[in-house]
């Protein structure tokens, strides 16, 4: 990896972490299912979505990816919490929160990457690209 290519790494990053810290660190609670975490998994798919969409239409550099795809979703959306919340769960015999935690995270982070890459593809015809 050249010089540059870690900065750009590392921006997104640094980016990326600190936005989920920013939104997770005011836990919000919709009845006693935590969404903070499905909050930032649905937000940086839908934000990987349009990039992988808009870097090919555009051509861009791969430097690029280094810096949103891996960087920023890469820190911003978090595996490892998810699945902390979702034993947490178990713990307590939330079977119940489990099941629409689980599908939730995994459903709906999906469908934001479908969606983005709709959109991506919506406005960049629209924008005749």
């Amino acid at each position: 990896m050249k010089g540059i290519e870690f900065v750009f790494l590392a921006a997104g990053a640094v980016a990326g972490a600190f936005l989920r810290y920013k939104i997770a660190e005011s836990p919000v609670i919709l009845g006693t299912l935590p969404v903070n975490i499905l909050i930032v998994n649905v937000i940086g798919s839908f934000i990987l979505g349009v990039f992988s969409i808009l870097s090919v239409m555009w051509n861009w550099d791969t430097r690029y990816s280094l810096l949103v795809a891996i960087g920023f979703c890469g820190s911003l959306t978090t595996m490892s919490s998810f699945a902390l919340e979702t034993s947490n769960l178990i713990d307590n015999r939330q079977f119940g929160n489990l099941a629409i935690n689980i599908l939730a995270n995994v459903g709906l982070s999906i469908g934001a990457v479908i969606g983005g890459r709709s959109v991506a593809s919506l406005l960049a015809i629209k924008g005749g690209m």
